[in-house]
């Protein structure tokens, strides 16, 4: 079946991302289907893990009227929604100048979003989950597409629940584990260099117009099947009874972006792989981890029986990459050049998160990339140069 060109260019788009920001695969999926399924999408995690920058990526890859702004408790509203038009003031009528501010925008990034303060928190809301902006009386529609908002933590004030709570996707963004050290800053480097040099802009992949042609797709996808719907039932009620809370609203609007992750796949219906998307659902960092193991099980025995479908988001990491640097840790602990503690332990630590990597892919390649890792640890045991 041929693929549309929407679809194609969406995918160039991830790609482009993918190779920029490593190890975000899957995160840069989900960015893709809440923008096309009209959705929001929030990154929690700790400085310095490229939450701001692959949003602003991503939001420089689309051709759409963009709104950015670090969020504090000080902040005011017209920072957000505009200054009020003082001609119309000293007439009587107020409201605000919204040229280029948030009501205006299509693509919202909002850093540091839970830091927001009761003064502006109402009006948020009713952007974010009705497109709608009340300006001095005068409802108007808003032309969002999605809000993007980041953020070091999960919030614990109750009256951020609600904000939180319209974020229907929540992303863990994490420092890279030990085994993507080399490439990281291989690419790193790469990225500061073409920051001194002038660069042409990178064209935009879609636009608004297209995210919009696409929503008529996604529209046709939502017929679900009964063994999807069944499957899916009985992933609800289990992460219900395992404490985590997971509205009929959310339920309803997670049908969305499954029918996104089918079309941006180029599948005619959704299918058990999109139940990936329920693993970020958590209302807190400890709840990701009761969803991992609810839902990896389900998708595992789905892969197991359909090898030949892609996973979704290229969740599981590459095998070129793992083996690549498996064997540079190979050609170092098998030199017979001296390797200090601290070496040899981040190569130890580093072969361990290779290992439990390859196990994750239950492939016959990873099966004898495993079975080389094995023989190179216990190589490195023998040897006396592990002595703890």
């Amino acid at each position: 079946m041929t693929t549309p060109p929407l679809v194609q260019r969406l995918r160039a788009m991830a790609r482009a991302l993918e190779q920029q920001f490593l190890g975000k695969q899957e995160t840069v999926r989900l960015m893709v289907l809440s923008v096309l399924a009209g959705e929001h999408i929030a990154l929690i995690g700790p400085p310095g893990t490229a939450k701001s920058a692959l949003v602003r990526t991503f939001a420089r890859y689309i051709d759409s009227r963009y709104f950015e702004y670090l969020l504090t408790r000080f902040t005011e509203p017209n920072e957000l929604f505009g200054p009020v038009d003082i001609p119309a003031f000293r007439q009587g009528t107020y409201r605000r100048r919204t040229d280029a501010m948030m009501p205006e925008a299509e693509i919202v990034f909002l850093d540091e979003i839970f830091k927001s303060n009761s003064a502006i928190l109402n009006a948020l809301l009713t952007i974010l989950n009705e497109r709608k902006f009340n300006n001095g009386g005068t409802v108007i529609d808003v032309p969002l597409l999605s809000v993007f908002g980041a953020s070091n933590e999960v919030p614990a004030d109750e009256s951020l629940q609600a904000i939180f709570d319209r974020f229907l996707l929540r992303v863990r963004s994490e420092h890279l584990d030990a085994y993507h050290f080399q490439e990281l800053v291989n690419r790193g480097m790469q990225l500061e260099l073409e920051r001194l040099v002038d660069q042409p802009p990178q064209p935009a992949f879609v636009s608004t117009k297209d995210i919009l042609a696409a929503r008529g797709e996604i529209a046709r996808r939502m017929q679900i099947s009964d063994e999807l719907m069944a499957t899916y039932k009985s992933l609800v009620f289990q992460i219900r009874a395992e404490g985590v809370s997971l509205s009929d609203r959310r339920v309803v609007k997670l049908l969305k972006l499954m029918a996104a992750s089918a079309y941006f796949d180029g599948r005619p219906a959704a299918d058990i792989s999109d139940l990936f998307i329920l693993k970020h659902t958590w209302n807190t960092l400890e709840q990701a981890e009761i969803l991992d193991g609810i839902v990896a099980p389900v998708l595992d025995g789905w892969f197991r029986q359909h090898p030949e479908a892609r996973r979704a988001g290229a969740m599981e990491v590459g095998l070129d990459a793992l083996l690549a640097e498996m064997q540079r840790i190979k050609a170092t602990l098998t030199s017979g050049a001296p390797v200090s503690d601290l070496q040899l332990f981040a190569h130890m630590r580093a072969l361990g998160e290779i290992k439990a990597a390859l196990q994750s892919l239950a492939t016959d390649p990873a099966r004898r990339a495993l079975a080389e890792l094995d023989q190179l640890m216990e190589h490195v045991f023998r040897s006396g140069r592990m002595t703890g």
